[in-house]
């Protein structure tokens, strides 16, 4: 069993607003983590000390009231936006400044918007203005984490070993025909085949491809561009992917290593998020020097981009050579009954119930002022 220190609670119920949905294309999984958070704080444990209210975002970034919010959670399916939303962009737009009445009440903010527009340091930067605490690491952790590229280089300047890698401008990709095939060979020649293509600011391995040919590097490369301006491409490994969560602030603790397997060809959005398309194996089998070894540098992957809270670390372990190669951060990680993050936490001896706890404690830890 871990040992968590306390925040002191005053005896009162605390207001946590939960904030879910938003303009990603992980808006229904958001969904599913808000409805799985909320059932963890209305477990006994936590129901005499928090009061939590359910704020939606639509697709569009419209904010919704408690009841419509509730309703979303009930159903597990996000709102089917009217023609009469699609049609007045000028409504829209201005509804996006207007909050639900009861938001300023809130005493601490637990957001659990997945990708862009959530876990980027957009909402962490709106809720640093409206000085109130809020769950998860702050405006500058959140951007490098959500990132690859700068991801890639915090850790590179933290001396984290990383597979190699090239890094590309959507402009590089929509050049003129001599650009492009330059480009193309570099790839080749730096990293080889097979490689990975990914836009650098998508989150659960959206428009990410596996390419084995130079036909699909371009057309990868097309689609990746579609999705953000910046690319990173990564030279593939024949590895275990290992994961580790941590969870704290200033002083971070790291869980038991968990490991995830799979018959696809890679672990793509489908198989991350449907049952049965994978598996997570809590602990993982492995050597302690090793396991011991990842939880070091998942702390220290952490700390390089200035995460607080929680974060979920990914690793490559190449178990021919024994090397570790760190893989991404992950600062806002899912909370559905499939996602790693709760599950490695549970294993560790930290129950869901407590997990929510104790997030929202630090949230309240991180805000208090510094006395010098």
């Amino acid at each position: 069993m871990v040992e968590l220190t306390s925040v002191e609670n005053p005896g009162m119920k605390r207001a946590v607003g939960l904030l879910f949905g938003g303009r990603s294309g992980e808006h229904e999984v958001s969904i599913i983590s808000a409805a799985a958070i909320l059932t963890a704080f209305q477990a006994e444990s936590n129901r005499d000390r928090y009061e939590v209210h359910p704020f939606y975002i639509r697709k569009d970034g419209v904010w919704m009231d408690e009841a419509t919010s509730r309703s979303v959670l009930d159903s597990r399916q996000p709102l089917t936006l009217t023609e009469t939303d699609d049609a007045d962009q000028t409504a829209t737009a201005r509804s996006r400044w207007t909050f639900p009445e009861n938001a300023a009440a809130m005493d601490v903010w637990f957001p659990i918007l997945h990708g862009p527009n959530g876990e980027d340091g957009t909402i962490q930067g709106l809720l640093t203005l409206m000085q109130v605490p809020y769950v998860g690491s702050g405006v500058l952790g959140s951007a490098v984490g959500m990132d690859k590229i700068a991801m890639k280089m915090a850790f590179a300047t933290a001396g984290l070993p990383q597979v190699p890698y090239v890094t590309v401008d959507r402009s590089q990709v929509w050049s003129n025909p001599c650009v492009f095939p330059a480009l193309c060979e570099e790839i080749e020649t730096k990293l080889g085949y097979p490689c990975f293509v990914k836009p650098a600011n998508l989150g659960s391995s959206v428009g990410i491809a596996k390419v084995r040919t130079r036909a699909e590097l371009e057309a990868a490369l097309d689609s990746a561009a579609s999705y953000d301006r910046r690319i990173v491409v990564e030279a593939g490994v024949t590895a275990r992917e290992v994961e580790c969560a941590v969870l704290g602030n200033e002083s971070p603790i790291a869980s038991v290593i968990g490991e995830i397997t799979f018959e696809s060809d890679f672990y793509d959005y489908e198989t991350k998020y449907t049952d049965g398309l994978a598996q997570l194996i809590i602990p993982a089998a492995l050597p302690e020097a090793i396991a011991s070894r990842l939880r070091e540098l998942a702390i220290e992957a952490f700390r390089a981009v200035d995460a607080s809270g929680l974060s979920r670390v990914d690793f490559f372990f190449v178990e021919a050579t024994g090397e570790l190669f760190i893989n991404e951060i992950n600062t806002l990680p899912g909370f559905t009954s499939l996602s790693m993050y709760p599950q490695l936490w549970a294993h560790t001896g930290v129950p869901f119930t407590e997990l929510v706890d104790r997030l929202v404690q630090l949230a309240i830890e991180r805000a208090q002022p510094v006395h010098v």
